[in-house]
């Protein structure tokens, strides 16, 4: 059935179709895919009129027993939870749907997750995005703690069992990512000592993760390889004038993946030449407009970007047409490699391409960390290994060497 309005909707959400359907059709859905949405909320309404469910009680641990119906009745497609989140996103705008944080599951687990994450949001302040990544993390230790013991434990939790979970956090990911894990960890140990819940303030007892300082080189590439890149986009296409226009920010700016995907049609100063970037720490600034990134932008605001609600500069390509994630600026990077034929790079090594472009072109450290928005001199050093030009005065000649 392709026909969106021959979808019949019963049960708790048969209120809400109609306002849904709008929905899909203002984000850009085509008629065949608004009906399989569609077909997928009666699925959704059936199951829960006969569990006798509302709205209000689609948490998670419903939402993920009803994708396991759908699978285990033969239901493939839209058959797992990212296909219900232009549902369950319309639900909660709506206010009849808890928000995305509510409780996953009741289980001993899951409401102290749902603590943390209360008091991460309203004792600590953090912002949502930060707050899922905590949790993220906590979620590992816990699962950890009840794969050891069978269940949490707290309390037995002790400075031994802190260092087990750190020893093989530190063998299974990287440095940086050892050291998150270790800063999330003092902070869920901190709660869990405010909350009562251990007796003792165990956030002390989590190893610091040793990793020097200015020890490893910036991984940027070259000119010539940023210029393969770019020829990669065909500019034929509106994809390839979005992608092209990424890149660009990317390599000429610096600009991060979330300050990309942050960037809104309101940021664009086309009169002054200049746009303003949301950068870490809600902090908003300026940067010029180089024109040849101002080029690439109008090009794709031009012959690209599709007529859609949102603001943002950068829209997905299928529907929803909304702004695109993070994740999906740095897909925009791996594709071009793989078109390009050039070995595999990420988004920030962008970032450091044009940093060391800057000082080969004359540029000093203090001029780089303000185009970078750095906070301080000390992270723009990190760049003095890649300024030969300047480091070339330094050098002495080998003794005994011939002068």
């Amino acid at each position: 059935m392709s026909d969106p309005l021959r979808v019949q909707i019963s049960g708790p959400l048969s209120a809400f179709a109609a306002g849904f359907l709008a929905e899909l059709v203002t984000h850009g859905y085509r008629p065949d895919s608004t009906a399989k949405h569609l077909q997928l909320m009666a699925h959704l309404g059936r199951w829960m009129a006969s569990r006798d469910l509302e709205p209000a009680d689609l948490r998670r641990v419903e939402i993920a027993q009803f994708v396991q119906q759908r699978r285990a009745t033969g239901r493939l497609h839209l058959a797992s939870a990212r296909a219900l989140v232009p549902l369950l996103g319309y639900l909660r705008a709506v206010g009849v749907v808890p928000a995305a944080g509510s409780p996953e599951a009741p289980t001993p687990a899951g409401e102290l997750l749902d603590r943390y994450a209360d008091y991460l949001r309203l004792r600590q302040g953090l912002k949502s995005s930060t707050t899922r990544n905590y949790c993220n993390h906590a979620r590992d230790f816990l699962a950890d703690r009840e794969r050891l013991i069978g269940g949490l434990g707290l309390e037995t939790l002790d400075v031994a069992a802190i260092n087990g979970y750190m020893w093989s956090e530190s063998q299974r990911v990287s440095v940086s990512s050892t050291q998150a894990a270790a800063g999330v960890l003092r902070s869920f140990l901190r709660f869990l000592h405010v909350e009562g819940l251990i007796d003792r303030d165990l956030a002390v007892a989590v190893p610091s993760v040793a990793k020097w300082r200015l020890a490893s080189l910036v991984r940027a590439v070259d000119a010539t390889f940023v210029a393969r890149l770019l020829a990669a986009c065909g500019r034929a296409t509106a994809i390839g004038h979005r992608d092209f226009a990424v890149l660009m920010l990317m390599s000429r700016l610096g600009l991060r993946i979330g300050e990309v995907a942050a960037l809104r049609l309101d940021d664009l100063d086309w009169r002054a030449g200049e746009l303003v970037i949301s950068g870490k720490g809600d902090r908003r600034e300026r940067l010029p407009l180089p024109v040849d990134v101002g080029e690439a932008i109008v090009d794709w605001l031009r012959h690209g970007r599709p007529h859609c609600r949102s603001r943002c500069v950068f829209i997905r390509s299928r529907s929803p047409l909304v702004g695109m994630h993070p994740t999906s600026l740095n897909g925009v990077v791996h594709r071009a490699c793989g078109r390009a034929s050039l070995q595999d790079v990420t988004a920030h090594q962008l970032r450091h391409t044009a940093a060391t472009e800057m000082l080969r072109a004359g540029a000093g450290l203090r001029e780089v960390g303000q185009v970078l928005r750095h906070r301080g001199s000390e992270v723009t050093s990190i760049y003095a290994k890649v300024d030969r030009r300047a480091l070339a005065v330094l050098v002495q000649p080998w003794p005994g060497a011939a002068a």
